[in-house]
Parts: C-alpha cells; sequence; structure tokens
C-alpha cells in the first residue's frame, strides 16, 4: 500500500467501514486497529445504554471515522 488514493487504502476503508479497525489491521497497524474496534464496542455499549433501540448509532459513527482514517492513512517514508 503506497499512500492516500491507493488501491490498498481504498480497499482499507472499505473495511473499516464495516468493522471499524479491520481496515487498519489490513494496514498493518494492530494497535490503531485495537483502539478502532474498543472505540466503536463503547460507543455502541453507550448508545445503546442511553436509547435502549437496537440501532447502533455510535458503532456507525466510529465506523465513519476509521473509514476516513484507514483512506488517508499515509505510510511514514513514502512521498
Amino acid at each position: 500500500m503506497s499512500g492516500q488514493g491507493s488501491a490498498g487504502n481504498v480497499i482499507a476503508a472499505i473495511c473499516s467501514f464495516f468493522i471499524p479497525g479491520l481496515g487498519q489491521l489490513v494496514q498493518g497497524r494492530v494497535l490503531s486497529a485495537v483502539l478502532w474496534f474498543v472505540a466503536a464496542c463503547i460507543a455502541g455499549a453507550v448508545t445503546w445504554l442511553l436509547t435502549l433501540s437496537l440501532f447502533p448509532f455510535g458503532w456507525f459513527v466510529v465506523s465513519v471515522f476509521a473509514c476516513i482514517n484507514a483512506a488517508l492513512y499515509r505510510r511514514p517514508g513514502v512521498v
């Protein structure tokens, strides 16, 4: 995966949209992947507790930000 806009980043962004952190894991960023997944779980739990509905709004919001993070990732040292 070269940099922003590469096919690898697009695939990673799509993965992160469905499961936050999966795209970062595809890119080889394990710590970032774990943090995004944990953040999504916490956000989903908090919104569920506040609304008592099955709509995972918190999970969705974190998924969007994880997707953007994976899409804009630029490997250090790549120009």
